[in-house]
């Protein structure tokens, strides 16, 4: 996944949280059967990248897949932040295109998720990954029954983002993108990001650390994400961008 730019709103600058924009090759996009690739030398406790073929145990699925990979989405629920209810509904096209398209054009998120224009755009990018296999379920976000922000939720290991890091099985990784102005630069980033990570820990067992990738320029998303309990770990390079790798462990969660 390449974006993570996309918080946006939890500063002046960008619309991307971190930058969790798509841009080519991000989830739901470009999934290719690489791998698998070693650890990196300075991450000695780290087990070894996950082939971004989907395992044997999927490859019968169909509409199961979802589920298997991402352990069923929108069943998770409502949780309670200290912005009010929120729950991550998975998108229905005929429903959600509209919104999702205008959210596209907004000036300030184009520059991230570079999917402004017709609504085909948009409709193409959103298609592609409720076809996919499982590994990238796009979702709106619901702040006290409003629909307020678009998410991505993904299997990291499966993604080309884990050629750039030692990823580990059932890593899970998170693109925000925070719908209207008036939503942004008021702590909520920061907020959904902690609860979102929160949730995916909770309703994926297997899941050892939540991951994101915002652009290194987009400082305001790169403290958002610091705030809501991630570490920044390194820089990695990914098309179009350099990138701060930020991950939220289970085992540190109730110490950041």
């Amino acid at each position: 996944m390449l974006p993570t730019d996309a918080l946006a709103g939890t500063g002046p600058a960008p619309a991307h949280p971190d930058s969790a924009g798509p841009r080519p090759g991000t989830a739901g996009l470009r999934h290719f059967p690489f791998g698998p690739f070693p650890v990196a030398d300075d991450e000695p406790d780290s087990e070894e990248t996950l082939e971004l073929r989907l395992p044997a145990e999927f490859l019968g699925l169909r509409a199961g897949a979802t589920a298997g990979l991402l352990d069923t989405i929108g069943t998770w629920g409502a949780v309670t932040t200290t912005a009010g209810s929120f729950q991550l509904l998975p998108v229905q096209l005929d429903r959600d295109l509209p919104l999702v398209h205008r959210w596209m054009n907004d000036p300030a998120v184009a520059d991230f998720w570079e999917l402004a224009g017709p609504p085909h755009r948009t409709e193409d990018h959103l298609r592609t990954q409720l076809r996919g296999d499982g590994r990238c379920v796009p979702c709106l976000g619901v702040l006290d029954d409003i629909p307020m922000s678009y998410w991505e939720i993904y299997r990291a290991d499966l993604d080309p983002l884990a050629h750039s890091y030692p990823a580990r099985p059932h890593d899970t990784g998170i693109h925000l993108l925070i719908g209207d102005a008036a939503d942004r630069g008021r702590g909520l980033g920061s907020a959904l990001l902690r609860a979102v990570a929160d949730l995916i820990l909770d309703r994926r067992p297997p899941c050892p650390r939540v991951v994101a990738e915002p652009d290194l320029r987009n400082t305001p998303s790169i403290a958002a994400f610091l705030n809501a309990g991630f570490r920044f770990t390194g820089e990695i390079d990914l098309p179009g961008k350099r990138a701060a790798l930020m991950i939220r462990d289970r085992v540190l969660r109730d110490a950041l």
